[in-house]
């Protein structure tokens, strides 16, 4: 079983970041995801994220950990290519 715990960070409010109160997370087990949004998690996985992309001025990254039995990895990625149905469990939090 793997569970995807995903985190936004940055924005003008700097949710996440070092010193901050607020934090943006959710969490959604990997076999919930439709194939197509497998298919894109995987893809962003294999590419070690994806930094490089255009961005918005105070835009949103995404830092997604790949939770399973065997092992976790993390990638950052711009929050638009992320599948919706994983960027839908996040939630805001107040520290």
């Amino acid at each position: 079983m793997a569970e995807l715990k995903i985190e936004r960070i940055g924005g003008i409010a700097g949710f996440g970041l070092p010193r901050s109160h607020l934090r943006s997370r959710g969490a959604l087990d990997y076999d919930l995801l439709s194939d197509a949004d497998k298919k894109k998690v995987q893809k962003l996985f294999a590419a070690g994220g994806a930094k490089d992309s255009p961005t918005m001025r105070d835009g949103f990254v995404c830092r997604i950990t790949w939770q399973s039995d065997d092992d976790n990895r993390t990638i950052e990625v711009p929050e638009a290519l992320v599948p919706r149905a994983l960027t839908a469990t996040i939630r805001d939090e107040i520290e």
